[in-house]
């Protein structure tokens, strides 16, 4: 009998043993954007580092992600130990008490983040999310083509000169298409670009007494024009196209311009991904009759939601992806000009990233000049600059969303599409008690 027990005891401690030594699984939902998927290839790196943690991906389209990410936090689901969420959700997640704050120590430098950056992903002066890689908006254009044509690109163009220089470099016979700009359906896809556009413009998503402005005339003029430039001077299909597609076609060359993310530099001007490397040039993102919001502020970070049962796992690998010595790992194995940008002081102020990186300059002018609490001509009441951070735009930008590329792909008027996406707006809104 005592031989059996005494057996029994070793099986016992035998697995607890086992139990000790496997590696906890955190799952993490990301976006398929470059970055990212360099990120990943860096998992056995990591693992390498912490044995004791296992990563398992989940790896979503832009639109997909918010969606499912939103569903999984708003009941609870707990699929995912780390999230990839944005400026957007992170203030009015943390203020639910949805997510966990993150944990940074002397060694994190949490002061090396860029201003912009730390504030837009914490509440009440808590860091919620660490920003994995952060961006503004610019304009990528073929200097070879500008040239070609005399035509010299200002520093900050106006829309009108933008769409000047897109009628002289159109050429779809010889498979390059003056302009090419964002037509998917989304809040954070169409809306993104659409929103500066409109901001630049002189207008605004809502008044001061939270009434939708989307039939009023800046709306009117920045749609009517996006609409008439991607007619003229578009790649086919643009209804469809979004970060990765309008990528793809600049990459390959099929792109004059393209007005987006300026995450996007480090790839057009990466000749291992791109065909047009040693011809692209940069420039602020156009206006028209104010600069007040003509470029975006984003950052793609990594959350912990407050369900999670892997806290303390969730930090550690946050910790290290979003760190000094995490840039310097991509640097090592990919190139300095191949780094996530847009988050760190200490990347800017390092000259071989400067050197490396031809867009470094004008992308920090334009994360440093975007500003959130201050994005539209007249009054606002909300803070964002291609979004209203409230719970209610999500679906209001979606809705807007589908309306415009349904303009763009000519199945329905400017005209109508605005009226659809100020009434989808305004029932939202009344429905939120904004107002009767």
């Amino acid at each position: 009998m005592k031989r059996f027990q005494k057996a029994g005891l070793l099986l016992a401690l035998a697995g607890v043993g086992l139990a000790a030594n496997a590696a906890t699984e955190l799952v993490v939902a990301t976006v398929n954007n470059g970055h990212m998927i360099e990120m990943q290839k860096l998992t056995p790196i990591f693992e390498k580092a912490y044995p004791e943690i296992k990563l398992k991906w989940v790896t979503l389209e832009e639109g997909t992600l918010r969606q499912r990410v939103t569903t999984d936090i708003a009941t609870k689901g707990g699929q995912f130990d780390v999230m990839t969420i944005g400026m957007y959700e992170t203030p009015i997640w943390a203020k639910k008490g949805w997510l966990n704050p993150i944990a940074t120590d002397a060694a994190y430098d949490v002061d090396d983040l860029l201003p912009a950056m730390r504030t837009g992903l914490s509440a009440d002066g808590k860091l919620y999310a660490a920003p994995f890689y952060g961006e503004s908006s610019m304009l990528m254009y073929r200097k070879d083509l500008a040239d070609k044509v005399g035509f010299k690109m200002p520093d900050q163009p106006t829309w009108a000169q933008v769409k000047e220089l897109a009628g002289k470099v159109h050429d779809p016979k010889a498979g390059v298409y003056g302009m090419c700009l964002r037509g998917k359906p989304g809040w954070g896809d169409n809306m993104a670009l659409l929103t500066t556009m409109v901001n630049t413009n002189g207008g605004q998503w809502f008044d001061m007494s939270w009434k939708p402005q989307i039939d009023s005339k800046p709306w009117k003029d920045a749609i009517s024009f996006y609409v008439d430039l991607m007619k003229a001077y578009g790649p086919p299909g643009a209804s469809a196209n979004s970060f990765n597609e309008n990528l793809a076609l600049f990459n390959e060359g099929k792109c004059g311009m393209w007005v987006d993310a300026t995450i996007a530099a480090s790839f057009v001007s990466d000749p291992k991904q791109s065909k047009v490397a040693d011809k692209v040039a940069f420039a602020q993102a156009p206006v028209a009759v104010t600069p007040k919001g003509a470029n975006w502020l984003w950052a793609w970070a990594l959350a912990i939601p407050a369900g999670s049962q892997k806290v303390d796992a969730a930090q550690t690998f946050i910790k290290w992806a979003t760190s000094k010595d995490y840039i310097k790992l991509v640097a090592k194995e990919q190139g300095w000009n191949a780094v996530p940008t847009g988050t760190r002081k200490s990347t800017y102020a390092n000259p071989e990233f400067m050197k490396a990186a031809r867009f470094a300059e004008a992308e920090k002018k334009a994360i440093d000049t975007a500003n959130p609490t201050d994005s539209t001509l007249p009054k606002s009441p909300y803070v964002g600059v291609q979004y209203a951070a409230i719970p209610e735009f999500q679906a209001i930008g979606v809705a807007v969303g589908q309306q415009m590329s349904a303009a763009l792909a000519g199945k329905t008027s400017v005209d109508q599409a605005l009226k659809t996406a100020q009434t989808a707006a305004e029932r939202e809104m009344k429905k939120a008690g904004y107002y009767k």
